[in-house]
């Protein structure tokens, strides 16, 4: 992990990371906007599990009201992003290896009945080709990062089968907590890399309208990925 001066470095680089995203934010800023736009940046890991964000630094870099912001960082508390710890501030949140034993749990439950409830084939894969050809090509171009977005892409077209907004959104929920504990690990090619070749035998699968093996692999690629994340992380948590 980063020493303190270090870790204040890279968190001022972060808050000033946050002004180029104003424009996202219009004329009409609303806790909703301003809850999109640090959910982002807390995705692509800007904020790592832990910082403690600032209230005026980010309300001055996006140029909204504190009270704006507030019920931002209320909304993505509510979705487990963030943390409130009394007198000392709000932090981007650390996942616990229970959590991280649920999110899978649900992973499996809804990714699974993604694919155990398509019809006859052929089935509309355009997203999860999409997400297979990006995870392929980032791991040529030795793009690590990319490679996690390309894998957890793959994931949401798959549940993303089920055509359900409601479905789409919880997926978004839980892979945004999952991409904290990959932050906190810091090592996207260990835990990504060895499943290319198993996000292609999944697609396959689909593309023979073998849903039935499609989600056989995807059951046992979900297991496998929980015991290798979770034996990981339990080292490297704090307790």
């Amino acid at each position: 992990m980063a020493n303190g001066a270090e870790r204040r470095l890279a968190e001022a680089a972060a808050v000033s990371e946050l002004e180029t995203d104003r424009p996202l934010l219009g004329r009409t800023s609303t806790a909703e906007r301003v809850a999109d736009v640090l959910r982002d940046r807390i995705a692509e890991g800007f904020f790592p599990p832990g910082t403690r964000l600032s209230e005026d630094s980010i309300k001055g870099a996006l140029g909204v009201s504190r009270n704006t912001l507030r019920e931002a960082f209320r909304l993505l508390t509510h979705e487990r992003l963030l943390v409130h710890e009394l007198n000392r501030g709000v932090f981007v949140r650390v996942v616990s290896v229970a959590d991280l034993t649920d999110i899978y749990r649900v992973r499996t439950l809804v990714e699974c009945a993604a694919v155990r409830s398509l019809g006859e084939p052929p089935y509309r894969l355009d997203a999860v080709e999409a997400a297979v050809a990006a995870g392929e090509r980032a791991a040529r171009e030795r793009e690590w990062q990319d490679l996690s977005t390309a894998n957890i892409r793959f994931h949401q077209a798959v549940a993303g089968l089920a055509g359900s907004p409601r479905t789409d959104e919880l997926m978004r929920a839980v892979l945004a907590e999952l991409r904290l504990v990959f932050h906190f690990m810091d090592d996207p090619r260990r835990f990504h890399a060895p499943y290319l070749t198993r996000n292609r035998q999944i697609l396959e699968a689909l593309q023979a309208g073998d849903a039935a093996e499609a989600e056989r692999l995807l059951a046992a690629y979900l297991e496998d990925s929980r015991r290798q994340l979770a034996g990981a992380y339990a080292e490297r948590v704090p307790s």
